[in-house]
């Protein structure tokens, strides 16, 4: 444990930077909200107390058995490491730039397999669009995402890198949950924008699943996922918990998904229900075993 002790030092003035961008981001939440409801631009008070709420929790979750969890199962896997990228500027830059990739993936994943989507979908559920719907992540999503993670820490990065760069990807997200910045021309193809993200978050049907990126969007346009803010966003998901109840927003999904899977007629269906995408029925002509 000393040894990553000393990674850690090595990289403080990162966290550091990330600590400071994390306190802004807090700052700018704050503005934000006393703006909307001062010109009474949100559909009241109990979505954005719903975000807080849940955010408080995670905090909680990330603060102690999912970054315990993190940290110890990656340092598990980096023994397992046939050789390790030294630590420089150039492999941070580098670290940034595969877990950005690796966050592409994941998102993806995320929302083309329903047991996934059952959590991830908290994030969307919204109808809402603004700062605290940052804050708005599932509970229990952090059991799961780190083992995304594991490549990277096979191919050489160490446990700080991975760590750091992770951060990275997820604290710069933060800003782009808003409608008070419009397009930004040339970024919006190459960057995550507020502009780029409002589609991700969006329900209409040409906005469902694009824009996964976490920094960059270069990953959609190469994957083929990619999709211009055209006419305005109708945010949150086509079968919302329409509640502002914290535990049915993270929970309501995962029911709805027990269920199906539960009444499905084979073990395929059943299968089928939980690791096909969204809104995945069956074909009654393949509905026997």
């Amino acid at each position: 444990m000393e040894n990553i002790e000393s990674r850690f030092l090595q990289f403080q003035g990162v966290l550091e930077i990330v600590a400071i961008a994390s306190l802004v981001f807090v700052t700018l939440v704050l503005v934000e909200t006393i703006w909307d409801f001062a010109r009474k631009k949100r559909l009241g008070y109990s979505e954005t107390a719903a975000n807080v709420a849940i955010f408080f929790v995670n905090q909680v979750l990330e603060l102690t058995l999912y970054g315990s969890l993190f940290v110890i199962a990656l340092y598990g896997f980096e023994l397992l490491q046939p050789f390790q990228i030294p630590i420089t500027w150039w492999s941070m830059i580098l670290a940034v730039v595969v877990a950005d990739f690796t966050y592409y993936w994941m998102h993806r994943i995320e929302h083309e397999v329903r047991i996934l989507w059952t959590f991830h979908s908290v994030h969307h559920s919204s109808p809402e669009f603004n700062f605290t719907t940052a804050m708005r992540l599932a509970w229990i999503e952090g059991l799961i995402e780190w083992m995304f993670f594991i490549p990277m820490v096979l191919i050489g990065f160490d446990l700080v890198q991975t760590t750091v760069a992770v951060i990275i990807v997820i604290v710069y997200q933060n800003w782009i949950h808003t409608q008070k910045v419009g397009k930004l021309g040339w970024l919006d193809k190459i960057f995550n924008t507020p502009s780029v993200h409002r589609v991700h978050h969006g329900k209409n049907p040409q906005y469902i699943d694009k824009n996964y990126g976490g920094i960059l969007i270069i990953w959609d346009r190469l994957f083929g996922t990619y999709e211009r803010e055209i006419e305005p966003v109708e945010f949150g998901i086509t079968d919302p918990p329409n509640s502002a109840n914290p535990i049915k927003i993270n929970f309501f999904e995962l029911v709805q998904t027990i269920k199906d899977a539960s009444r499905a007629k084979s073990s395929r269906d059943k299968l089928g229900y939980l690791f096909k995408p969204p809104g995945w029925k069956p074909d009654e002509h393949e509905t026997r075993e």
